[in-house]
């Protein structure tokens, strides 16, 4: 093979890699929680298609899809002994769907920070199987084999992972209304308004910081609708003047964005059941924060 021929074989491999990459990272991201663990797999994806024998590869897309999924596996159960030791709660990295509204998904599915949250319950045989089948639609048949298992054995997988999903969230809301709660929690929040915020929260509400030890979040979740609501207004003096506040969409949800100086101090979000809001979620970490803020900015 001369070296147009490589170029050529180059120039193609390029190409199929750039067609399935959204896709690729969506997978990841999906399974790890994480923008700059994605992006990293996604990078060693790369490096593999360059080196790999090419002109064996049938279906390109097949393979790289397969290759991200078991390099995402191997990471997530790293990842989970990484995460036992974080300091304070754990949140995924959020990540601007007003961007790419499915984050590459052919199903905005398994994208919510709470969804996240929960499928990091999950072993990541379990977790793949999912993110696979119901934000991508991909048949049990090549699931199975990308996950390296029967096709009876990975229609299970889902299938757990799908009541594990239902046992642990109530029915939502819509758009409008999750909107609407969000709106009256935030007022009554920064006002510390305590009749109001136990009229909008679940009995078994949750709030979770997620500081990384950076900041001073709360370093365990409060939980239960007494405790969160003294909690927050407890909070309020000591957070909320002198801040800026900025709409904006996080993991296909309307989110909000608090600023002091300038600064990104933390990302709001809430999950909201017919019960009421069930999670809330303060993304405070600086380096999840950082690149959150530098996708609003293009």
């Amino acid at each position: 093979m001369d070296a147009g021929d490589d170029l050529a074989s180059l120039d193609r491999a390029t190409e199929d890699f750039l067609a399935v990459r959204p896709r690729l990272f969506g997978i990841a991201y999906r399974m790890l929680g994480s923008r700059v663990d994605a992006e990293d797999i996604v990078q060693d994806v790369w490096l593999r298609w360059q080196a790999a024998d090419r002109a064996h590869v049938l279906e390109p897309a097949a393979f790289l899809t397969t290759v991200t999924t078991r390099l995402a596996i191997n990471l997530a159960q790293s990842a989970r002994v990484r995460r036992e030791s974080y300091v304070g709660p754990w949140l995924p990295e959020p990540v601007d769907t007003g961007v790419d509204p499915q984050v590459g998904a052919e199903r905005a599915e398994a994208v919510e920070l709470a969804v996240l949250m929960l499928l990091e319950k999950l072993n990541p045989v379990e977790r793949a199987a999912y993110v696979l089948r119901e934000a991508f639609d991909y048949p049990y048949r090549l699931v199975a084999h990308i996950v390296e298992t029967t096709e009876a054995n990975a229609r299970q997988l889902v299938s757990r992972a799908r009541r594990h999903l239902a046992a642990e969230r109530k029915e939502r809301v819509s758009p409008a209304d999750h909107q609407r709660l969000l709106e009256v929690f935030l007022d009554a929040a920064r006002t510390g308004n305590l009749t109001v915020l136990e009229k909008v929260l679940s009995e078994d509400v949750v709030s979770y910081s997620d500081g990384g030890g950076v900041r001073g979040a709360s370093k365990i979740p409060v939980v239960g609708r007494t405790h969160v609501s003294r909690y927050l207004v407890a909070f309020a003096p000591r957070f909320w003047p002198g801040t800026e506040l900025r709409w904006t969409e996080a993991n296909g949800l309307p989110a909000v964005l608090v600023s002091a100086t300038g600064n990104a101090v933390a990302l709001l979000s809430v999950d909201v059941s017919v019960e009421g809001i069930d999670r809330i979620m303060w993304v405070m970490n600086p380096a999840k924060l950082s690149p959150y803020v530098a996708s609003l900015k293009g």
